[in-house]
């Protein structure tokens, strides 16, 4: 009850500050429609032309079928590089991503233009969606799986990942054919808390807060049934409707921020400005660079990524009922 109160109360502050928010398709031909077995991806992105081979081959292979992206008016060639692809509409909008409530009010409109009432997956151009039994079952089999439960979402914490060593070593080209968990091979595997609020989950730790004392919020709904009752402009962590929200963790979100050009990219995030705060927890982060000059991020706990098995044995993903005759 508290919680659908929290829902009403939140939607009413929704409503009196809902606008519209011009974007232009810059893909050849303008907007495509999704069609009725689409498995739509929608992803901001700024910047990230190295990861991007890799994020899209890691989603055609789950099944995602369309991408819809916003560029943040990137300059390494990354808007070039998606409008090359077939699959991939990529638009802009006057709004950099801090005006446009962190990117929320965009994925909101991209929802409202290619249509409600259907499953998208929601995530940036660093996040590696990752649920039991990924390599071999579809994104079609974990929709069904989520139907059958009568679930609208999947709670997924995000997990940040990192390299054991020099990071300075951790080299990802644009034409890299690897994936990045070949690389930033390493996670913590213990050092979080799991609590519940009025609106949704709450998951905090990994090596940001225990190297900087960062209290990010972990949790995410990357895979989410949109209808006309949900939104985002409260938090991407707490989408409304709030009771959607209270669901066995059954994915994660492989993080990739630590690469080579690190130091680069830290910088670039705080004369940007555009992250929560002023880009604070970038600021902490320049400021121990500028004091040790290098990040090592392991510790007795770090532990070497493998796959989901391994990942649903340590308790970080649940189990998923999926039907027998699916597998592939």
């Amino acid at each position: 009850m508290i919680t659908r109160y929290e829902t009403y109360k939140l939607q009413a502050r929704v409503r009196k500050r809902k606008r519209a928010i011009e974007m232009t398709c810059l893909t050849e031909g303008g907007q495509r429609p999704l069609g009725p077995e689409d498995i739509p991806l929608v992803f901001n992105t700024r910047n990230d032309r190295k990861l991007l081979p890799s994020f899209l081959a890691h989603y055609r292979r789950l099944g995602v079928s369309r991408f819809i992206c916003v560029d943040d008016i990137s300059s390494d060639g990354t808007r070039e590089y998606l409008l090359s692809q077939a699959d991939v509409d990529v638009w802009s909008s006057p709004l950099r991503y801090r005006d446009a409530r962190r990117g929320r009010e965009w994925r909101e409109a991209l929802f409202g233009r290619y249509g409600t009432d259907r499953w998208y997956l929601n995530v940036d151009s660093d996040e590696f969606l990752i649920y039991e039994d990924c390599e071999r079952r579809p994104l079609r089999d974990l929709l069904q799986a989520l139907e059958s439960r009568g679930e609208r979402r999947l709670a997924a914490p995000m997990l940040d990942m990192y390299p054991v060593g020099s990071l300075g070593a951790a080299t990802l080209d644009d034409d890299d054919q690897r994936m990045p968990w070949e690389i930033a091979d390493h996670f913590d595997g213990s050092g979080y808390e799991i609590t519940y609020t009025k609106r949704a989950i709450s998951i905090t730790g990994g090596p940001r807060k225990r190297k900087f004392a960062h209290e990010l919020e972990l949790i995410k709904y990357p895979v989410i049934f949109w209808d006309k009752d949900c939104s985002l402009s409260v938090s991407i962590h707490q989408p409304l409707p709030c009771e959607r929200n209270f669901l066995a963790v059954s994915g994660v979100l492989l993080h990739f921020k630590f690469f080579s050009d690190y130091k680069e990219k830290i910088e670039q995030a705080v004369v940007d400005g555009q992250y929560f705060d002023g880009a604070a927890a970038y600021r902490k982060m320049l400021e121990d660079l500028q004091k040790t000059g290098e990040f090592d991020f392991a510790n007795e706990h770090s532990l070497r990524f493998s796959g989901s098995e391994q990942l649903r044995e340590l308790g970080f993903i649940a189990p998923i009922a999926f039907a027998e005759a699916n597998r592939r």
